[in-house]
Protein backbone atom coordinates (compact mmCIF):
# COMPACT_ATOMS: atom_id res chain seq x y z
CA UNK A 1 0.00 0.00 0.00
CA UNK A 2 0.77 3.80 -0.42
CA UNK A 3 2.55 5.50 2.73
CA UNK A 4 0.68 9.03 1.12
CA UNK A 5 -2.51 7.17 2.91
CA UNK A 6 -1.19 7.03 6.24
CA UNK A 7 0.06 10.63 5.88
CA UNK A 8 -2.64 11.95 5.51
CA UNK A 9 -4.59 10.57 8.57
CA UNK A 10 -1.05 11.86 10.44
CA UNK A 11 -0.95 15.42 9.81
CA UNK A 12 1.39 15.60 13.20
CA UNK A 13 4.13 14.15 11.02
CA UNK A 14 4.62 16.92 9.13
CA UNK A 15 3.49 19.89 11.45
CA UNK A 16 2.81 19.31 15.07
CA UNK A 17 0.91 21.93 16.07
CA UNK A 18 -1.82 20.32 13.66
CA UNK A 19 -3.06 17.88 16.53
CA UNK A 20 -4.24 20.91 18.41
CA UNK A 21 -7.55 21.21 15.41
CA UNK A 22 -8.15 18.27 16.02
CA UNK A 23 -8.97 18.05 19.95
CA UNK A 24 -12.01 20.06 20.32
CA UNK A 25 -13.20 20.40 24.06
CA UNK A 26 -11.23 18.66 26.66
CA UNK A 27 -13.39 16.27 28.65
CA UNK A 28 -11.71 15.84 32.03
CA UNK A 29 -14.86 13.17 32.90
CA UNK A 30 -12.43 11.17 31.07
CA UNK A 31 -9.15 11.72 32.27
CA UNK A 32 -8.33 7.99 33.19
CA UNK A 33 -9.08 7.04 29.69
CA UNK A 34 -5.97 9.68 28.51
CA UNK A 35 -3.91 8.37 31.54
CA UNK A 36 -4.15 4.94 30.47
CA UNK A 37 -1.93 5.67 27.19
CA UNK A 38 1.07 4.93 29.63
CA UNK A 39 0.22 1.38 30.60
CA UNK A 40 0.76 -1.83 28.59
CA UNK A 41 -2.38 -3.19 28.50
CA UNK A 42 -4.67 -2.30 25.29
CA UNK A 43 -7.05 -0.15 25.59
CA UNK A 44 -10.23 -0.44 24.31
CA UNK A 45 -12.95 2.66 23.49
CA UNK A 46 -16.57 2.55 23.17
CA UNK A 47 -19.59 4.39 22.70
CA UNK A 48 -22.43 5.50 20.14
CA UNK A 49 -21.15 6.85 17.16
CA UNK A 50 -19.94 10.97 17.46
CA UNK A 51 -20.09 10.68 21.12
CA UNK A 52 -16.31 11.85 21.51
CA UNK A 53 -14.58 8.62 21.16
CA UNK A 54 -12.30 9.97 18.16
CA UNK A 55 -11.35 13.04 19.88
CA UNK A 56 -10.06 11.31 23.38
CA UNK A 57 -7.67 9.51 20.87
CA UNK A 58 -6.74 12.72 19.94
CA UNK A 59 -6.15 13.95 23.60
CA UNK A 60 -3.99 10.79 24.10
CA UNK A 61 -2.16 11.95 20.91
CA UNK A 62 -1.58 15.19 22.44
CA UNK A 63 -0.72 14.03 25.82
CA UNK A 64 2.46 12.17 24.11
CA UNK A 65 3.80 15.06 22.03
CA UNK A 66 3.89 16.88 25.30
CA UNK A 67 5.80 14.47 27.00
CA UNK A 68 8.46 14.87 23.72
CA UNK A 69 7.43 10.89 22.01
CA UNK A 70 8.94 11.74 18.64
CA UNK A 71 5.87 12.13 17.03
CA UNK A 72 6.80 9.67 14.03
CA UNK A 73 6.11 6.74 16.69
CA UNK A 74 2.48 7.69 16.75
CA UNK A 75 0.19 6.44 14.16
CA UNK A 76 -3.43 7.18 13.98
CA UNK A 77 -6.01 5.27 11.41
CA UNK A 78 -9.57 5.41 10.72
CA UNK A 79 -10.44 2.14 9.57
CA UNK A 80 -14.09 3.61 7.83
CA UNK A 81 -11.99 5.37 5.32
CA UNK A 82 -12.63 3.63 1.96
CA UNK A 83 -9.31 4.06 1.32
CA UNK A 84 -8.42 1.12 3.11
CA UNK A 85 -11.27 -0.90 2.37
CA UNK A 86 -8.83 -3.37 0.81
CA UNK A 87 -5.84 -3.24 3.06
CA UNK A 88 -5.43 -5.70 6.02
CA UNK A 89 -4.48 -4.23 9.76
CA UNK A 90 -0.71 -5.95 8.92
CA UNK A 91 -0.45 -4.22 5.65
CA UNK A 92 -1.43 -1.07 7.45
CA UNK A 93 1.12 -1.66 10.32
CA UNK A 94 3.74 -3.11 7.74
CA UNK A 95 4.02 -0.13 5.76
CA UNK A 96 4.01 2.33 8.79
CA UNK A 97 6.92 -0.01 10.09
CA UNK A 98 8.61 -0.08 6.85
CA UNK A 99 8.10 3.77 5.97
CA UNK A 100 7.67 5.76 8.93
CA UNK A 101 9.42 4.03 12.44
CA UNK A 102 11.41 1.06 12.16
CA UNK A 103 12.24 -0.02 15.15
CA UNK A 104 11.07 2.89 18.12
CA UNK A 105 7.89 2.01 20.13
CA UNK A 106 4.89 2.71 17.94
CA UNK A 107 1.47 4.32 19.74
CA UNK A 108 -0.91 2.36 17.43
CA UNK A 109 -4.65 4.30 17.37
CA UNK A 110 -7.44 2.48 15.34
CA UNK A 111 -10.50 4.19 15.53
CA UNK A 112 -13.78 1.82 14.18
CA UNK A 113 -11.42 -1.11 14.38
CA UNK A 114 -14.72 -3.17 13.96
CA UNK A 115 -14.62 -2.63 10.39
CA UNK A 116 -11.74 -4.86 9.46
CA UNK A 117 -12.64 -8.74 10.35
CA UNK A 118 -9.64 -10.23 12.64
CA UNK A 119 -8.81 -7.33 14.46
CA UNK A 120 -8.98 -9.20 17.31
CA UNK A 121 -6.75 -11.96 16.42
CA UNK A 122 -4.21 -9.66 15.01
CA UNK A 123 -3.42 -7.22 18.24
CA UNK A 124 -3.76 -10.47 20.58
CA UNK A 125 -1.15 -11.99 18.35
CA UNK A 126 1.16 -8.87 18.54
CA UNK A 127 0.27 -8.47 22.36
CA UNK A 128 1.58 -11.73 23.45
CA UNK A 129 4.48 -11.29 21.08
CA UNK A 130 5.47 -8.98 23.24
CA UNK A 131 5.84 -6.14 19.84
CA UNK A 132 7.05 -2.79 20.91
CA UNK A 133 3.64 -1.26 20.40
CA UNK A 134 0.98 0.02 22.33
CA UNK A 135 -2.81 -0.39 20.69
CA UNK A 136 -5.53 1.47 21.78
CA UNK A 137 -9.14 0.88 19.97
CA UNK A 138 -12.10 2.03 19.21
CA UNK A 139 -15.20 1.21 17.66
CA UNK A 140 -19.30 1.84 17.78
CA UNK A 141 -20.48 -1.68 18.15
CA UNK A 142 -20.87 -3.24 21.68
CA UNK A 143 -20.67 -6.65 20.28
CA UNK A 144 -17.27 -6.79 18.27
CA UNK A 145 -15.91 -4.77 21.55
CA UNK A 146 -17.65 -6.75 24.37
CA UNK A 147 -18.53 -10.08 23.18
CA UNK A 148 -16.00 -10.97 20.82
CA UNK A 149 -12.42 -10.13 21.84
CA UNK A 150 -14.01 -11.30 25.22
CA UNK A 151 -11.61 -14.41 24.92
CA UNK A 152 -9.21 -13.27 23.00
CA UNK A 153 -8.09 -10.40 24.66
CA UNK A 154 -9.02 -11.16 28.40
CA UNK A 155 -6.51 -9.77 30.54
CA UNK A 156 -4.81 -7.79 27.53
CA UNK A 157 -6.89 -5.04 28.08
CA UNK A 158 -9.02 -2.25 29.91
CA UNK A 159 -12.33 -1.48 28.12
CA UNK A 160 -14.42 2.32 28.76
CA UNK A 161 -17.35 3.70 27.33
CA UNK A 162 -17.87 6.85 26.65
CA UNK A 163 -21.51 8.58 26.54
CA UNK A 164 -22.37 11.91 24.85
CA UNK A 165 -22.12 15.26 27.56
CA UNK A 166 -23.55 14.35 30.95
CA UNK A 167 -25.38 17.63 32.33
CA UNK A 168 -21.97 19.15 33.88
CA UNK A 169 -20.09 18.54 30.76
CA UNK A 170 -22.83 20.19 29.30
CA UNK A 171 -22.43 23.54 30.85
CA UNK A 172 -18.90 23.13 30.93
CA UNK A 173 -18.99 23.42 27.13
CA UNK A 174 -21.41 26.29 27.67
CA UNK A 175 -18.57 28.08 30.31
CA UNK A 176 -20.96 27.77 32.97
CA UNK A 177 -18.28 26.86 36.34
CA UNK A 178 -20.10 25.05 39.02
CA UNK A 179 -18.86 23.90 42.31
CA UNK A 180 -19.99 20.18 42.68
CA UNK A 181 -18.86 21.34 46.85
CA UNK A 182 -21.01 24.27 46.18
CA UNK A 183 -23.36 22.00 44.84
CA UNK A 184 -24.03 19.55 47.41
CA UNK A 185 -24.12 21.87 50.21
CA UNK A 186 -26.86 23.79 48.71
CA UNK A 187 -25.10 27.48 48.19
CA UNK A 188 -25.27 27.90 44.56
CA UNK A 189 -26.41 32.02 43.55
CA UNK A 190 -29.67 32.25 42.19
CA UNK A 191 -27.53 33.94 39.31
CA UNK A 192 -26.05 30.57 39.27
CA UNK A 193 -29.09 28.41 39.48
CA UNK A 194 -31.11 30.49 36.89
CA UNK A 195 -28.32 29.78 34.36
CA UNK A 196 -28.21 26.25 35.41
CA UNK A 197 -32.20 26.16 34.86
CA UNK A 198 -32.39 27.48 31.27
CA UNK A 199 -29.23 25.25 29.69
CA UNK A 200 -30.93 22.31 31.80
CA UNK A 201 -34.06 23.12 29.69
CA UNK A 202 -32.19 22.95 26.81
CA UNK A 203 -30.19 19.69 27.65
CA UNK A 204 -33.48 18.18 28.10
CA UNK A 205 -34.57 18.97 24.35
CA UNK A 206 -30.74 18.75 22.67
CA UNK A 207 -29.45 16.46 24.50
CA UNK A 208 -25.28 15.90 24.85
CA UNK A 209 -23.92 15.07 21.60
CA UNK A 210 -20.63 17.39 22.01
CA UNK A 211 -20.68 18.83 18.02
CA UNK A 212 -24.74 19.46 18.58
CA UNK A 213 -24.05 21.51 21.79
CA UNK A 214 -21.68 24.30 20.04
CA UNK A 215 -23.68 24.05 16.54
CA UNK A 216 -26.00 26.89 15.58
CA UNK A 217 -28.99 26.49 16.66
CA UNK A 218 -30.87 26.72 13.33
CA UNK A 219 -28.68 23.24 12.47
CA UNK A 220 -28.55 21.09 15.14
CA UNK A 221 -32.10 18.76 14.71
CA UNK A 222 -30.85 18.38 10.95
CA UNK A 223 -27.32 17.13 12.10
CA UNK A 224 -28.90 14.84 14.71
CA UNK A 225 -31.35 13.00 11.85
CA UNK A 226 -27.49 12.22 10.10
CA UNK A 227 -26.28 10.99 13.22
CA UNK A 228 -29.56 8.52 13.46
CA UNK A 229 -29.06 7.72 9.36
CA UNK A 230 -25.07 7.03 10.28
CA UNK A 231 -26.30 4.49 13.24
CA UNK A 232 -28.75 3.18 11.29
CA UNK A 233 -27.16 2.47 7.61
CA UNK A 234 -23.45 2.48 8.58
CA UNK A 235 -23.35 0.11 12.43
CA UNK A 236 -26.86 -1.72 11.71
CA UNK A 237 -28.30 -2.17 8.18
CA UNK A 238 -25.25 -2.38 5.70
CA UNK A 239 -23.30 -4.52 8.83
CA UNK A 240 -26.46 -6.75 8.90
CA UNK A 241 -27.33 -6.79 5.50
CA UNK A 242 -30.72 -6.02 6.47
CA UNK A 243 -34.06 -4.40 5.25
CA UNK A 244 -33.59 -1.05 5.27
CA UNK A 245 -36.91 0.30 5.53
CA UNK A 246 -38.42 -2.65 8.66
CA UNK A 247 -35.06 -1.94 10.10
CA UNK A 248 -35.57 2.29 10.45
CA UNK A 249 -39.58 1.45 10.74
CA UNK A 250 -39.10 -0.60 13.79
CA UNK A 251 -36.31 1.81 15.32
CA UNK A 252 -38.18 4.91 14.79
CA UNK A 253 -41.24 3.12 16.45
CA UNK A 254 -39.17 2.44 19.73
CA UNK A 255 -37.76 5.88 19.71
CA UNK A 256 -40.73 7.63 20.03
CA UNK A 257 -41.84 5.12 23.09
CA UNK A 258 -38.98 5.91 25.05
CA UNK A 259 -40.04 5.27 28.34
CA UNK A 260 -42.61 3.06 28.18
CA UNK A 261 -42.85 -1.05 27.90
CA UNK A 262 -43.09 -3.00 25.13
CA UNK A 263 -44.21 -6.54 24.06
CA UNK A 264 -42.88 -8.72 21.19
CA UNK A 265 -46.47 -9.46 20.11
CA UNK A 266 -47.20 -5.57 19.92
CA UNK A 267 -44.04 -4.73 17.88
CA UNK A 268 -45.08 -7.44 15.55
CA UNK A 269 -48.15 -6.55 14.59
CA UNK A 270 -46.91 -2.58 13.85
CA UNK A 271 -43.96 -3.49 12.03
CA UNK A 272 -45.03 -7.60 10.22
CA UNK A 273 -41.86 -9.28 11.22
CA UNK A 274 -41.42 -11.94 13.68
CA UNK A 275 -40.63 -12.45 16.75
CA UNK A 276 -36.97 -13.91 16.40
CA UNK A 277 -36.41 -11.02 13.67
CA UNK A 278 -37.69 -8.31 16.29
CA UNK A 279 -35.82 -9.75 18.77
CA UNK A 280 -32.07 -9.43 16.64
CA UNK A 281 -33.08 -5.88 15.80
CA UNK A 282 -32.94 -4.82 18.97
CA UNK A 283 -29.90 -6.32 19.85
CA UNK A 284 -28.47 -4.79 16.58
CA UNK A 285 -30.20 -1.32 18.06
CA UNK A 286 -28.22 -2.02 21.47
CA UNK A 287 -25.04 -3.34 20.12
CA UNK A 288 -24.60 -0.02 18.29
CA UNK A 289 -25.60 2.26 21.65
CA UNK A 290 -28.91 3.46 20.00
CA UNK A 291 -31.39 2.26 22.28
CA UNK A 292 -31.42 -0.03 25.74
CA UNK A 293 -34.02 -2.10 27.51
CA UNK A 294 -34.34 -2.11 30.84
CA UNK A 295 -35.65 -5.30 32.65
CA UNK A 296 -37.92 -5.90 35.76
CA UNK A 297 -36.33 -6.11 38.83
CA UNK A 298 -36.71 -9.78 40.52
CA UNK A 299 -34.88 -12.02 42.81
CA UNK A 300 -36.20 -14.51 40.94
CA UNK A 301 -34.40 -14.73 37.05
CA UNK A 302 -37.41 -16.14 35.85
CA UNK A 303 -39.45 -13.45 36.29
CA UNK A 304 -37.07 -11.26 35.80
CA UNK A 305 -37.21 -12.18 32.07
CA UNK A 306 -41.20 -13.04 31.40
CA UNK A 307 -42.20 -9.55 31.98
CA UNK A 308 -41.75 -6.76 29.90
CA UNK A 309 -38.79 -4.43 29.33
CA UNK A 310 -39.00 -0.73 28.80
CA UNK A 311 -36.73 0.92 26.15
CA UNK A 312 -34.68 4.09 26.76
CA UNK A 313 -32.45 6.10 23.86
CA UNK A 314 -28.81 7.00 23.94
CA UNK A 315 -29.81 10.56 23.82
CA UNK A 316 -32.67 13.63 23.95
CA UNK A 317 -31.76 15.79 20.74
CA UNK A 318 -31.38 12.34 18.60
CA UNK A 319 -34.51 11.03 19.80
CA UNK A 320 -36.45 14.52 19.01
CA UNK A 321 -35.10 14.77 15.85
CA UNK A 322 -36.32 11.47 14.11
CA UNK A 323 -38.99 10.54 16.80
CA UNK A 324 -43.12 10.89 15.77
CA UNK A 325 -43.96 13.29 18.45
CA UNK A 326 -47.05 14.87 19.43
CA UNK A 327 -46.55 16.61 22.24
CA UNK A 328 -43.35 18.02 24.36
CA UNK A 329 -42.70 14.67 25.87
CA UNK A 330 -41.21 16.81 28.79
CA UNK A 331 -41.88 13.50 30.95
CA UNK A 332 -40.41 11.12 29.06
CA UNK A 333 -37.29 12.61 28.23
CA UNK A 334 -36.70 14.00 32.00
CA UNK A 335 -36.87 9.86 32.86
CA UNK A 336 -34.62 9.13 29.76
CA UNK A 337 -31.94 11.66 30.81
CA UNK A 338 -32.28 9.86 34.15
CA UNK A 339 -31.42 6.57 33.03
CA UNK A 340 -28.61 7.66 30.68
CA UNK A 341 -26.77 9.12 34.14
CA UNK A 342 -27.40 6.48 35.65
CA UNK A 343 -25.53 4.01 32.87
CA UNK A 344 -23.00 6.86 32.51
CA UNK A 345 -22.20 6.47 36.30
CA UNK A 346 -21.88 2.09 35.41
CA UNK A 347 -25.11 1.57 37.81
CA UNK A 348 -26.87 -1.80 37.64
CA UNK A 349 -30.72 -0.33 36.66
CA UNK A 350 -34.08 -2.33 36.43
CA UNK A 351 -37.93 -1.15 36.83
CA UNK A 352 -40.25 -2.62 39.58
CA UNK A 353 -44.16 -3.07 39.29
CA UNK A 354 -46.56 -4.48 41.33
CA UNK A 355 -49.76 -2.46 41.87
CA UNK A 356 -47.67 0.63 41.51
CA UNK A 357 -44.46 1.30 39.53
CA UNK A 358 -41.16 2.45 40.21
CA UNK A 359 -38.71 4.17 37.74
CA UNK A 360 -35.58 2.73 38.77
CA UNK A 361 -33.98 0.61 41.08
CA UNK A 362 -30.36 0.43 41.02
CA UNK A 363 -28.52 -2.23 42.55
CA UNK A 364 -25.90 -1.02 44.76
CA UNK A 365 -22.25 -2.81 45.54
CA UNK A 366 -23.45 -3.32 48.66
CA UNK A 367 -26.53 -5.21 47.61
CA UNK A 368 -28.51 -2.75 49.00
CA UNK A 369 -31.21 -0.94 46.29
CA UNK A 370 -32.51 2.52 45.93
CA UNK A 371 -35.58 3.39 44.20
CA UNK A 372 -35.89 5.96 42.26
CA UNK A 373 -39.25 7.64 40.93
CA UNK A 374 -39.02 10.71 38.32
CA UNK A 375 -41.89 13.08 38.79
CA UNK A 376 -40.55 16.51 36.58
CA UNK A 377 -43.19 18.68 38.81
CA UNK A 378 -43.49 20.16 42.24
CA UNK A 379 -46.80 18.72 42.82
CA UNK A 380 -46.09 14.89 42.81
CA UNK A 381 -49.33 12.51 42.20
CA UNK A 382 -50.06 10.30 44.79
CA UNK A 383 -49.32 7.26 42.99
CA UNK A 384 -45.67 8.18 43.08
CA UNK A 385 -45.49 8.14 46.70
CA UNK A 386 -47.52 5.09 47.26
CA UNK A 387 -45.07 2.49 44.52
CA UNK A 388 -41.79 4.26 46.59
CA UNK A 389 -43.43 2.99 49.66
CA UNK A 390 -44.92 -0.46 48.32
CA UNK A 391 -41.35 -0.91 47.20
CA UNK A 392 -39.75 -0.49 50.70
CA UNK A 393 -42.72 -2.71 52.26
CA UNK A 394 -41.74 -5.64 49.74
CA UNK A 395 -38.19 -5.48 50.15
CA UNK A 396 -38.09 -4.13 53.95
CA UNK A 397 -34.14 -4.05 54.77
CA UNK A 398 -32.74 -4.35 51.16
CA UNK A 399 -34.32 -0.96 50.37
CA UNK A 400 -32.11 1.81 50.99
CA UNK A 401 -32.70 5.59 50.03
CA UNK A 402 -35.56 6.22 48.38
CA UNK A 403 -35.55 9.64 45.66
CA UNK A 404 -38.09 11.34 43.92
CA UNK A 405 -36.69 13.40 41.50
CA UNK A 406 -38.41 16.67 40.74
CA UNK A 407 -38.43 19.95 39.07
CA UNK A 408 -37.06 22.23 41.88
CA UNK A 409 -38.90 20.63 45.05
CA UNK A 410 -35.98 19.51 47.41
CA UNK A 411 -36.88 18.32 51.00
CA UNK A 412 -37.03 15.22 53.11
CA UNK A 413 -40.34 13.18 54.07
CA UNK A 414 -40.33 10.22 55.77
CA UNK A 415 -38.10 8.23 53.93
CA UNK A 416 -38.03 9.73 50.82
CA UNK A 417 -36.17 12.24 49.68
CA UNK A 418 -37.10 14.54 47.12
CA UNK A 419 -34.37 16.07 44.76
CA UNK A 420 -34.53 18.65 41.68
CA UNK A 421 -33.30 16.73 38.92
CA UNK A 422 -30.37 19.75 38.17
CA UNK A 423 -28.88 19.14 41.12
CA UNK A 424 -29.09 15.18 41.18
CA UNK A 425 -27.63 15.33 37.79
CA UNK A 426 -24.63 17.50 38.97
CA UNK A 427 -23.80 15.86 42.46
CA UNK A 428 -21.73 12.66 42.79
CA UNK A 429 -23.40 9.59 42.62
CA UNK A 430 -22.95 6.89 45.40
CA UNK A 431 -20.72 4.14 44.79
Amino acid sequence: MEVEKLVEWNPWWEKEESIEDLRGKPRPQYADIVDAITIKEIIIITGVRRSGKSTLLYEMISQLLKKNVDKKQILFINLEDKKFSKDSIEEIYTCYRENINSDKKAYIFLDEVHKKEGWEDWIRKKYDLKTNDKFVISGSCSYLLKREYATLLTGRNLTFEVFPLSFKEFLAFKEVSIEESNVERGIVRDQTKHSIMKHLQEYVIQGGFPEITLKEERYKMKVLKQYFDDILYKDIIDRYNLNSQKTKDLALFLITNVTSFFSLRSIRSMVKVSYDTIKEYISYYQEAFLLFTLDHFSYSLKEQKTLPSKVYCIDNGLRNAVAFKFSKDEGKLVENLVFLELRRNDKEVYYWKKKGEVDFIVKNKDLSLTAINVSYSDEILEREVMALEEFKKEMKTRCGEMLMITKTREEKVGQIKYVPLWKWLLIKKEE
